[in-house]
């Protein structure tokens, strides 16, 4: 995997906070999306449920 598109998404936890701070890491076509940031909804294997993922630069 290309090292210089990489991003890294940072949960927010849960609801009541379990699973902030896991970390998954993805490639972003930089030409479509360059002013944006990305926010997913993905599984957080800590907290046992989809938690919401946002991109940190």
């Amino acid at each position: 995997m290309s090292q210089d598109k990489l991003i890294k998404l940072v949960s927010v936890g849960d609801a009541k906070g379990v699973g902030k701070g896991h970390v998954y890491y993805t490639r972003k076509n930089k030409k479509k999306h360059a002013d944006k940031k990305f926010e997913f909804k993905k599984f957080n294997p800590v907290a046992k449920t989809h938690t919401v993922y946002k991109e940190k630069r």
